[in-house]
């Protein structure tokens, strides 16, 4: 087939539909592509506007990824920015596009349609929600307007706890704000489990940030002398001087929708493997379209820059691949078979990362999982500078399959999320996790490295060699529990109605232990804890461990 007269039109740049011109070019030399961007940027790196109006990135400039300039001379791709692409039609093939300088319309015809428009601030239909003072971070000039206010400002309100929430809350204290994070869940970081986000929320309130959870915005109204007042769920009236809203976004797919194209149940277009909608001649990518878990097998939504860049990968290999072989020909090379929602933020030098379903997610779902806890050091205990992972392990009970991970800690946090996101695209089994041969040296890991050691976890469970107690039970269980670390240890801190017998002495006091009851072994970690049951279990005793001891009920403890 001749490429030389084919013409692809991409709606909106940033990281999927850039992607997908640029790829598309270095397959296709003749292709006419261009693409229509409605803002003032073609590509620019959002991730990075939180720390642009922190200061922590200096330039504007450093936040733009390519220019139309670059486009046309090294890829030879028209881009026009701030222009409006306003109607499909899917019969004639051709857009409606509004030129927003000279407000003049024109139609532009196509081969090939991608849809990457991306999505929108939530603004919830609040009083006074459309006053001056409140604000969202989605584009540059978003973040110029929220950088000039915190140059007048003393007090911030940020709405919304997750990621981007998080991020506004250290920059804004970095630039001397005092800051109040509003969320309507009862724990920042939503996507996680409730203990492991804890450790973000601690470290939010050592660093002087108000934490209101549980309780969401009603209402605004201007302040009678300067700012503005936020009515709160619980009666609370917060004053302060911005606010901005960190609530989530939903797909813009107002264009979609109206051209008749298929959406799904929660406002994304609907794809098949290459990105194609149902029109043969119009894909979609990146933050407008609906995407399966890989985990679940649920159809969410996931505004992420990593699957947007792999989905206009696919969507312009499929395209190039219809033009020269037909759509009845061979399958396209590259598909895109979902996502497993890997993610990472850092607040006040903490890190936060996770992949895969939440414990909750899976509970909500009604599929059957187990779970571990560990916390080990991010590199060998007796090199210099050693710092705690905390780490969440979620299998299935079943297959063993990996089902989900949540790490926190102060260093190289996303290594092994990395490591186990790459297991689950791979449909490993937590055996397979025991088994992995991973780098170290003594100042980057550890000879046992911390993903071997949730996978020896997980494992020793399923094999019956390390049986778990039911945290979820704690509170109603008959079991007795032991708590096997030290004297002092103990008088620290412990779990309310648990018995000292240090690990040392156990030896000569398992008399003292009942034969006819169910025992639950508590330690720091869970190591001493195995130690103890290992010991207990050859001597005939019926023993369960509560996976990762005292640092995971602490963490529990903090969510409550």
């Amino acid at each position: 087939m001749n490429l030389n007269k084919k013409r692809i039109l991409i709606v909106g740049g940033v990281a999927g539909g850039a992607t997908c011109a640029a790829r598309a070019r270095r397959l296709c030399e003749t292709c006419d592509i261009v693409v229509f961007e409605r803002g003032q940027h073609v590509s620019f790196a959002n991730c990075g506007l939180p720390y642009f109006v922190g200061d922590v990135i200096d330039s504007e400039a450093k936040l733009l990824v390519a220019s139309p300039d670059l486009f046309e001379h090294r890829f030879n791709i028209e881009v026009h920015t701030e222009t409006e692409v306003t109607r499909i039609d899917r019969q004639a093939r051709t857009i409606e596009v509004r030129d927003l300088k000279t407000d003049t319309y024109r139609e532009e015809a196509y081969d090939a349609l991608v849809l990457a428009t991306g999505a929108q601030p939530i603004r919830p239909p609040l009083p006074g929600i459309d006053l001056p003072g409140i604000y969202v971070l989605r584009n540059i000039p978003d973040s110029r307007k929220i950088k000039a206010a915190t140059a007048q400002a003393t007090r911030a309100l940020i709405v919304g706890g997750g990621f981007i929430g998080l991020e506004m809350a250290e920059n804004l204290v970095a630039l001397g704000l005092d800051v109040t994070l509003l969320e309507l869940a009862g724990q920042v970081l939503p996507p996680l489990d409730a203990e492991m986000a804890g450790y973000a929320a601690e470290r939010l309130r050592d660093n002087g940030v108000e934490l209101r959870l549980g309780e969401s915005a009603v209402s605004f109204e201007r302040h009678p002398e300067r700012g503005l007042i936020l009515h709160t769920s619980k009666g609370a009236k917060l004053n302060t001087d911005l606010v901005i809203l960190g609530i989530g976004v939903r797909p813009e797919a107002t264009l979609a929708r109206e051209a008749g194209l298929e959406l799904g149940e929660l406002g994304g277009i609907r794809v098949d493997p290459y990105m194609r909608t149902n029109d043969p001649a119009i894909w979609a990518v990146g933050d407008v379209v609906e995407v399966k878990n890989r985990v679940t097998g649920q159809w969410q939504l996931v505004p992420l820059a990593g699957p947007a860049n792999r989905q206009g990968r696919v969507a312009a290999t499929a395209i190039i691949h219809d033009f020269s072989c037909g759509e009845k020909e061979a399958l396209p090379p590259l598909v895109f078979d979902g996502v497993l929602g890997t993610a990472v933020c850092e607040v006040f030098g903490l890190t936060v990362a996770c992949t895969g379903a939440s414990e909750k997610l899976l509970k909500r779902l009604g599929i059957e999982y187990e779970k571990v806890y560990l916390h080990p050091g991010h590199h060998a205990s007796y090199f210099p500078g050693a710092k705690p992972i905390h780490i969440k392990l979620l299998f299935s009970k079943t297959d063993n399959k990996i089902l989900g991970a949540q790490a926190v800690g102060e260093k190289d946090v996303t290594r092994p999320i990395d490591v186990i996101a790459t297991a689950l695209m791979q449909g490993a089994t937590i055996f397979d996790l025991e088994n992995l041969e991973l780098c170290y040296a003594p100042q980057f890991g550890a000879a046992k490295d911390p993903v071997n050691v949730a996978g020896m976890l997980a494992a020793n469970h399923q094999r019956g060699d390390f049986p778990l107690a039911n945290w979820d039970e704690l509170e109603t269980t008959t079991a007795l529990l032991v708590d096997v670390r030290s004297a002092d240890e103990y008088a620290g801190g412990h779990v309310p109605a648990a018995q000292n017998l240090p690990l040392e002495s156990l030896r000569d006091r398992i008399h003292e232990l009942p034969k006819d009851r169910d025992i639950w072994l508590i330690c720091g970690v869970g190591q001493r804890a195995y130690y103890a049951y290992r010991l207990l279990t050859q001597n005939g005793l019926r023993v369960k461990v509560l996976s990762g001891g005292m640092k995971t009920y602490s963490a529990r403890r903090r969510a409550m």
